[in-house]
C-alpha cells in the first residue's frame, strides 16, 4: 500500500514527532508490535537507541540490535487504549519506526441510527476503536460530494454526532466514512425527504450574472468538463468567463445547460 506512514499521520490523535534525542509516536493499541530500525552509534560504540518508554514505563525489550520489536502485549492494554512510545537515542542517529501504522486507529464503527431535524443530520454509532474523523458525504449530481467533517470519539459505547447539512428538494442521500491505513469504511446510506422549494435557473442565456430562484449549492463546468465556478447562493457572477456554453449542477439538477452571451 502506498506510503502507509503518510496516511497514518492524517488521523486525529495519531502523531509522530522527533527531537534531538527522542522520537515519539502516539496512537492506539491494535494488538500489534512496533518494529524499530536501529543503527550503530556515530562514535562506533554500541547502538543508537538506549531507552524505550511505553506510556512512561521503561521497555524490557532487547535494544542492542539493528532492528527490534517493542512488544506492546506486555502492558495489558485493551484494544483501542491510548499509547505513547518514546524512543531515546544518542545524538546524530538515524532511528526509524518500520511500521507506525501498527498503532494507527482502525475504522470499525457500525451505524446504529440516523435522523434529520430541519437541516441538521444526526447519527449514532457503536464499535469505535480510535478517534478517526467522520467525513460526511451527500449523493448529488451523480457523485458523492463531501459536505463536512466531524471528530470521531473512538471509545466503547454508543456515540451521537450531528452536522448541519445542505438540503435540496426531494430525496436527500447521505453517508459517513472513515479513512484508515487499510482503506475506507462506509456507512449505509441515510435517506431523508425534504419539502424545500425546488430551485431553478431563471434564464439559460446570461451575459453577466447567473441567477437561481433560491439559495443553492452549485458547480459550473465548461464544455471540456473543467470546473470554472462553484459556490452557495442565489447568483454567480460570470463576467470573467468567455462566451460559450456551460453546464451547471445545482439543487438536485445535474448538467443543466446555459449560454454565456
Amino acid at each position: 500500500m502506498k506510503n502507509l506512514f503518510s496516511c497514518a499521520l492524517t488521523f486525529l490523535f495519531f502523531s509522530f514527532t522527533a527531537s534531538a534525542d527522542a522520537l515519539v509516536i502516539k496512537g492506539v493499541y491494535q494488538g500489534k508490535d512496533l518494529y524499530v530500525k536501529n543503527a550503530f552509534a556515530p562514535d562506533g560504540v554500541g547502538f543508537c537507541i538506549y531507552e524505550v518508554l511505553v506510556n512512561g514505563s521503561v521497555s524490557s525489550d532487547e535494544l542492542n540490535s539493528s532492528a527490534f520489536a517493542v512488544d506492546l502485549s506486555l502492558y495489558g492494554f485493551s484494544e483501542g487504549a491510548a499509547i505513547e512510545v518514546v524512543i531515546r537515542s544518542k545524538d546524530n542517529c538515524d532511528v526509524k519506526i518500520i511500521n507506525p501504522e501498527a498503532i494507527a486507529p482502525r475504522s470499525t464503527f457500525d451505524l446504529v441510527s440516523s435522523r434529520l431535524e430541519q437541516n441538521v443530520m444526526m447519527w449514532t454509532t457503536t464499535n469505535e476503536v480510535g478517534p478517526i474523523p467522520y467525513i460526511v458525504e451527500q449523493y448529488k449530481w451523480n457523485k458523492w460530494v463531501e459536505v463536512g467533517t466531524v471528530r470521531g470519539i473512538g471509545e466503547e459505547g454508543e456515540h451521537q454526532y450531528r452536522l448541519e447539512v445542505p438540503l435540496h428538494n426531494g430525496k436527500n442521500i447521505f453517508r459517513v466514512k472513515q479513512n484508515d491505513p487499510v482503506g475506507m469504511r462506509y456507512s449505509a446510506k441515510m435517506e431523508f425527504d425534504s419539502e424545500l422549494a425546488e430551485v431553478s435557473i431563471l434564464t439559460s442565456k446570461v451575459s453577466d450574472v447567473l441567477r437561481f430562484s433560491g439559495v443553492t449549492q452549485f458547480e459550473i463546468f465548461d464544455v471540456y468538463g473543467v470546473l470554472v465556478g462553484k459556490g452557495n447562493g442565489d447568483y454567480f457572477n460570470i463576467n470573467d468567463l468567455p462566451e460559450g456554453r456551460y453546464y451547471v449542477n445545482f439543487d438536485r439538477h445535474f448538467g443543466q445547460s446555459i449560454v454565456k452571451k
